[in-house]
């Protein structure tokens, strides 16, 4: 057997294989003996049959067989030990003369190489890196909402201002059959406000999403639809009241205290004010460093020039899935995975330049981590060593979800690495505006 590699230029080579009778009739010959002793022909004893019959019946697919698992260990092999970094797969080329009936054969495949490049973290344009703080009408909003929760509630006859209101949301068109809870002063505007009040259980309503509520994250609780889909959707919905409720403010007392936050955990207002905007802005702290991660994969991704093999990927894709795609297609495809392909590059650059990898020992301290915050969150403070031990080994047992783990904590290496090499533009902001200037 020889293989041979040809560089087309810096992106694209071909690799000639060329296989002799001799590099696979050993193996053949044992396959068909092997048959010889499990066949079942009739009118012979199993384990009788002669090999000659079993050559002559098996010996062709026996060797395509043996043919084709001999190419793809040599080609495997070969990229290992020549230590070419591909994109994609091989694409055999295609032979009109080529003959099984031959005995030597040559067999030829397409390679798309990675491309060579740098990353520069010194950003010329610095990226804004959002200090999210909790102002003091969130904090009432959420008093208010923790007095709601532990507050008397009577029910109504009828929709009126401040009362509670549960109902389904129904839309045939986009299978829309939803129950939400939601109080009039979220409905937009006087005139859809108006197609409330008065309402009584039973009633049913038609609506308009467009403009339906102020804030479009609730257009997404009442149609179970996702931002995206929401996002200028124009469509009629009806609504069906099963519930209005009116909930009086519970008395900021002692005992309101210890159900909000445990046992004389707080004495008073100020102290509740404290720690509503603590437990906030841990939440902004994630929302803003997710939102950092995503301004950095932008920018790298826009200023770290390279070229790929871009017309190889492109035939790949038409080949790779399970079902073959059209010349129109593949283009398509490769149009929307690039930037994601890109920035996969990027991002293996910059792991292996600077050891980023991440062992099994960190990847299960992570999952214990992970496992003892979801506990502590049902009031198991303190979970046994073993216990989070036996939990980890199960969870990274199942590959989806060890996959999942090992993305989330790459992330946050990476952003801790960011942090540390590049520097940001700094600014302060509510989460109001936060979400105006982010999400606009």
């Amino acid at each position: 057997m020889n293989i041979t590699k040809e560089s087309i230029d810096a992106l694209n080579a071909v690799v000639k294989i060329e296989i002799s009778e001799a590099d696979y009739q050993e193996k053949v010959a044992e396959v068909l003996k092997d048959y010889s002793k499990k066949a079942n022909i009739p009118g012979f004893r199993k384990g009788h049959v002669p090999l000659g019959m079993v050559k002559k019946q098996y010996g062709k697919s026996v060797m395509i067989d043996e043919v084709n698992k001999l190419i793809q260990d040599s080609l495997n092999k070969f990229l290992v030990e020549e230590k070419l970094d591909i994109l994609g797969n091989p694409i055999p080329k295609a032979q009109d003369d080529f003959s099984w009936d031959e005995k030597d054969y040559s067999f030829e495949f397409e390679l798309g190489l990675a491309p060579q490049f740098d990353v520069n973290l010194d950003t010329k344009k610095k990226i804004t890196q959002y200090n999210i703080v909790a102002d003091d009408a969130l904090i009432d909003k959420e008093v208010e909402n923790l007095q709601k929760r532990f507050g008397k509630i009577s029910a109504k006859d009828e929709i009126a201002e401040g009362v509670n209101i549960t109902g389904v949301f129904k839309n045939e068109e986009k299978e829309i059959d939803k129950k939400y809870n939601f109080v009039l002063e979220d409905v937009k505007g006087k005139a859809n406000q108006k197609k409330f009040v008065g309402k009584k259980v039973g009633d049913v309503i038609e609506l308009k999403t467009k403009g339906l509520f102020a804030d479009e994250h609730k257009l997404m609780g009442a149609t179970g639809l996702t931002h995206d889909e929401v996002h200028g959707l124009n469509i009629p919905l009806t609504f069906t009241v099963e519930d209005i409720t009116f909930t009086e403010l519970a008395e900021m007392d002692q005992d309101f205290f210890d159900k909000v936050m445990g046992k004389d955990a707080i004495k008073t207002v100020t102290e509740l004010r404290e720690k509503i905007k603590e437990d906030a802005e841990g939440q902004f702290k994630s929302q803003g460093d997710q939102q950092l991660l995503n301004a950095i994969t932008e920018y790298l991704i826009e200023n770290t020039k390279f070229d790929l093999p871009a017309d190889f990927l492109k035939r790949w894709l038409a080949v790779a899935g399970e079902n073959p795609l059209t010349e129109e297609q593949a283009v398509e495809e490769f149009n929307r995975s690039e930037k994601g392909l890109r920035y996969q590059l990027i991002e293996g650059k910059i792991i292996k330049d600077n050891n980023l990898q991440i062992t099994f020992e960190e990847l299960k301290d992570y999952a214990k981590g992970f496992i003892k915050g979801q506990m502590a969150q049902y009031g198991n403070m303190n979970p046994e060593e073993k216990e989070l031990e036996d939990i980890a080994t199960r969870v990274l047992s199942n590959q989806d979800e060890a996959k999942r783990l090992q993305e989330q904590m790459m992330s946050a290496k990476l952003l801790d690495f960011y942090k540390e090499k590049m520097t940001f533009k700094t600014k302060k902001v509510t989460y109001e505006n936060f979400v105006k200037e982010v999400y606009k």
